[in-house]
């Protein structure tokens, strides 16, 4: 299993009230599945994906990823897990506009200790993998939204995550270029890669595996579409 979370709660302070974001929630993802996180907003969704990527932690609970039990790790070890084993596509594509499309690709195995000749390869290999290979030395103002999503997916696959997340991968894009970013999670995923995405697209949703819908915090079994 991949994904092993086990009686979580997540509660914040607001002045002097408490919030609990995340109640009691127990989730697994085995190797390879697709999940789609759906949920009305404030269900909890965005404080899920940030406690499976190592982003955020529990306040109760056990989660672990790959069987590591991710509360025993310090803040080395998290940012270690971040960058080998996790893989982050977000709305907002968050591409550095300084640096070119392969430039953007190649941060997080420079983070890693990667040499930059193999980081070089392994960012064009991955942008080949996208399509994307003839914008390597363009600027992120100079893609469209597809591309720039496209680019940000080169990017989260470059390390050759265990799991990859995604954050409403296709929130800021058209109908069809949408369509677009999904078949491409989608041959992601069947090459084996776990994937998890959190999502308010109904028609993104089902062609994931599995659909877990959040009410409140926890999964909600009442069947209501609530997305």
């Amino acid at each position: 299993m991949v994904v092993d979370l086990r009686g979580v709660a997540r509660t914040y302070r607001r002045g002097s009230r408490e919030v609990m974001a995340l109640n009691d929630l127990t989730l697994g993802v085995d190797e390879g599945e697709a999940v789609a996180i759906m949920g009305p907003s404030g269900s909890g969704k965005s404080t899920l994906l940030s406690l499976l990527g190592c982003l955020d932690r529990p306040t109760r609970g056990e989660y672990r990823l790959d069987g590591i039990l991710v509360s025993t790790l310090d803040d080395d070890a998290l940012s270690r897990i971040r960058n080998r084993r996790i893989g982050f596509v977000f709305q907002a594509f968050h591409l550095i506009p300084q640096l070119t499309v392969a430039e953007n690709v190649e941060t997080p195995l420079l983070y890693a200790s990667v040499s930059e000749a193999e980081a070089r390869r392994r960012a064009l290999l991955a942008l080949d993998r996208v399509g994307l290979s003839q914008r390597a030395d363009h600027r992120p103002a100079e893609l469209s939204g597809g591309e720039a999503q496209r680019a940000a997916i080169a990017r989260a696959l470059v390390t050759e995550p265990r799991l990859l997340l995604a954050d409403e991968p296709t929130g800021n894009l058209d109908s069809v270029t949408g369509e677009e970013v999904a078949s491409l999670l989608e041959s992601v995923h069947r090459e084996g890669r776990t994937v998890i995405l959190v999502t308010h697209n109904e028609a993104l949703a089902r062609r994931a595996g599995r659909v877990v819908r959040l009410r409140d915090g926890r999964i909600d079994t009442s069947g209501g579409l609530g997305g």
